[in-house]
């Protein structure tokens, strides 16, 4: 028997190190590649369990032990290593670093989403290293909290192996403040002998076709804040009166949007989505969720993973409109594998009274219409010219989609901070390897980048492991070389800075207190938690906590 890795795979690799017959793959250069998990050579695994224990996410499951829905992953791991048979590859060897003395290496960080996490457990392995968090919401982790759809429990998992890096005592958390208003970039730079910006990308891309500031015409990120509860969108309201939406771009984003659209009542009920948009999704009206992609289904940007989840949703048929779903000699393993998914979705027999799923590639958005409020979209064919250039159909011939929601899902990009070097067209932090340059091209000294507003907005929740890593390499050999030597305040400084601005800082502690009071509000309802989406609610929880005391570095 053997132990198979399934849908929820973050890619963290956390699971390859401790294999004891290095039996998992790819092996190399996992965060860079075009793969959207893990695998496991049945015929090696010797069933030690390690890899299931060290899982951040819950996505190894013992054979025997496989979900029905999961079931298909055994042949699925089985498969790779027919593709790719187990080679031997070179032995891990730990990062050893010298340590520092208290108080000469003092970072900060701005974000606490999976890159900021990642950076600081990396920085934490310099013995001796301070490190201040900074984040404009009352809570941490980011996408995690904010971005993986309610009904991914498992994924939001890894909030326990990117916490405990919060929790070290050597880390001071200050959740609530929004640098470029509360603190300035120049201040946290005098403050600490480096900075790390790890704000992630959370603007959706726009399309940029007539129409588009019709409402019932959504930003993607919008939407997905609203429901898993973002205290910035709590309050937005959406019409779900309509029977179809429209989602454009046919990345995991727009699957999230389409399931948790379509699903029950009782379904979205065992989730942690927010009771606001519970109440909302409960009373829709919608049936059916068209997801286009300008290319053929061998582009789409979905996982074979999420595309294969689509299939055990109850009450929803998935139906592909296409007929280049052909393999090819070239394809890879996660190509092939969709293309594979989609033939055996455009075999099923549709179900009268089914929810609908519709993905129709090969199409563009060129307008939306309507009186006040968007009432159709306006699409055309594409087309590949000889030399394989994607050619979009004449808008003469355009076809119409009665919808009364739009969503766009092409893409994110970040937002820029005063005071921070940004490029607006790319929507990232310029940088290289991790070191931030301005507009001339030239490093600045003691300032970084990591995550999606370093490299953009692709991979998954583990492809920011590597990206940190190389970004914290950067950040030692700079102060190996006597960069970020200088004289910086004591790291009293800073908080007593924020208490005199008024800003109200959450800690470690207040967002303990949060997270157990949301937690307690769901067991008493058999849900995962309960969230608060109100930031005077949250900062009133967490203020209760951080009224009996505070904790300090062991330097204090």
């Amino acid at each position: 028997m053997t132990y198979v890795i399934t849908q929820n795979c973050c890619k963290d690799a956390s699971c390859i190190s401790v294999c004891p017959v290095d039996c998992i793959r790819p092996d190399r250069d996992v965060h860079e590649s075009g793969l959207q998990m893990l695998y496991i050579d049945p015929d090696t695994c010797v069933d030690c369990g390690a890899c299931e224990v060290e899982c951040p996410v819950d996505a190894i499951y013992y054979e025997d032990d496989l979900p029905p829905e999961q079931v298909r992953y055994g042949d699925i791991n089985a498969d790779y290593f027919r593709r790719h048979p187990l080679d031997a590859k070179p032995s891990l060897n730990s990062r050893e670093r010298d340590s520092v003395d208290p108080g000469s290496l003092r970072i900060a960080i701005v974000g606490a989403g999976p890159a900021a996490c990642y950076a600081a457990a990396d920085l934490l392995d310099i013995e001796g290293t301070e490190i201040s968090i900074f984040d404009s919401l009352p809570t941490p982790f980011g996408l995690i909290r904010a971005g993986v759809a309610p009904d991914h429990q498992r994924t939001k998992g890894i909030i326990d192996l990117l916490g405990s890096a919060l929790a070290n005592p050597r880390v001071r958390c200050h959740f609530n403040v929004e640098v470029g208003r509360d603190v300035t970039p120049d201040e946290l730079l005098a403050h600490h002998h480096a900075v790390i910006y790890g704000v992630g990308a959370s603007k959706s891309r726009r399309l940029g076709i007539p129409g588009e500031e019709l409402n019932g015409s959504v930003a993607a990120a919008d939407f997905v804040a609203w429901y898993n509860g973002h205290p910035d969108h709590s309050d937005a309201q959406f019409d779900l009166s309509c029977q179809r939406a429209v989602v454009i771009g046919n990345g995991n984003v727009a699957l999230d949007i389409a399931r948790i659209l379509l699903a029950s009542d009782e379904d979205l009920t065992a989730t942690d989505v927010a009771d606001h948009a519970l109440s909302a999704l409960s009373s829709s009206m919608i049936e059916e969720v068209v997801i286009l992609g300008r290319r053929t289904p061998r582009h789409a940007a979905f996982s074979a993973a999420e595309f294969l989840a689509l299939g055990y949703l109850p009450g929803v048929d998935v139906v592909i409109e296409s007929d280049d779903l052909a393999p090819d000699s070239g394809d890879d393993d996660e190509t092939a594998l969709k293309l594979q998914l989609a033939r055996e979705y455009v075999a099923r027999t549709v179900t009268p009274g089914n929810k609908r799923i519709v993905f129709r590639f090969m199409t563009s958005p060129v307008e939306m219409s309507g009186a006040g409020r968007v009432e159709a979209l306006y699409t055309t064919s594409n087309t590949f010219d000889e030399t394989g250039t994607l050619i979009s159909g004449d808008r003469s011939e355009s076809h119409t989609i009665e919808t009364g929601l739009v969503l766009r899902s092409i893409g994110y990009h970040g937002t820029p901070i005063a005071g921070v070097p940004f490029d607006a067209d790319a929507g990232r932090i310029p940088n290289v390897h991790g070191r931030v340059h301005d507009e001339c091209g030239t490093a600045l000294p003691g300032v970084y980048v990591t995550g999606w507003v370093k490299r953009g907005p692709r991979g998954v929740i583990g492809t920011n492991r590597a990206c940190a890593r190389e970004t914290v390499a950067a950040l030692w050999e700079d102060y190996q070389a006597g960069v970020l030597s200088k004289d910086v305040p004591h790291h009293h400084q800073m908080p007593q800075v924020l208490e005199q601005r008024g800003v109200q800082v959450v800690d470690w502690k207040g967002w303990r207190a949060i997270d157990a009071a949301e937690r307690a509000g769901g067991a008493d309802i058999g849900r995962p938690r309960v969230k608060l989406v109100d930031r005077r609610r949250m900062l009133s929880v967490a203020q209760a906590s951080q009224a009996s005391g505070r904790t300090c570095f062991p330097t204090e």
